[in-house]
């Protein structure tokens, strides 16, 4: 459903805690709550975050204005990015100091459209340095890095049970293969 980000704003202060809309590519997005695959994943990646970096914080479902022009609004599952980044802001932050965004697919009928393309293109549009991606259809981890003109330069993506390194600003090491005990 298209509608202008005003309405979209006003709809979403009145939303239940029960539902998560986002608006990205000019349309509203109902995106389901987290399963517990999903949260031990998110849980697992802090963890990784907090022991390497610990200046830095991943803030779960931190809505990010995105897009050009800051256009769209993503509810994230997780920005990286130095402690105290987000104080004082509202429901929707700049991405400015954002290191990193995660998302881990959920098991959903938009997916591809909605995280693979959509999200990921308005990341990139936004500037945002690296765009993890956990995709547990396909069992991978896809590291989005170097955006510019509105997309990712490079998008490797590992096989679970891979050491990846993260890009800097990142600088984070994943060994993945606890991953494996979390694959649908």
């Amino acid at each position: 459903m298209e509608m202008a980000l005003d309405d979209f704003e006003a709809l979403e202060r009145g939303a239940p805690e029960t539902v998560r809309l986002e608006f990205i590519a000019g349309r509203l997005v109902v995106k389901p709550m987290s399963d517990g695959d999903h949260a031990t994943i998110f849980m697992w990646v802090l963890r990784q975050c907090m022991q390497q970096r610990p200046e830095l914080a991943l803030y779960p479902g931190r809505g990010l204005e995105v897009e050009r022009d800051r256009v769209g609004r993503a509810r994230v599952d997780g920005a990286l990015a130095p402690v105290g980044t987000f104080a004082g802001d509202g429901e929707w932050s700049d991405p400015a100091g954002v290191l990193m965004v995660l998302e881990v697919t959920s098991h959903d009928f938009d997916t591809n459209r909605r995280i693979r393309r959509e999200k990921r293109d308005g990341y990139a549009a936004a500037g945002i340095p690296v765009f993890l991606l956990i995709d547990r259809d396909r069992h991978t981890l896809t590291v989005h890095s170097e955006p510019e003109d509105g997309t990712y330069r490079l998008d490797p993506a590992f096989a679970y049970g891979t050491t990846v390194k993260l890009p800097d600003p990142v600088g984070i090491t994943l060994d993945t293969e606890a991953l494996k005990d979390y694959a649908a």
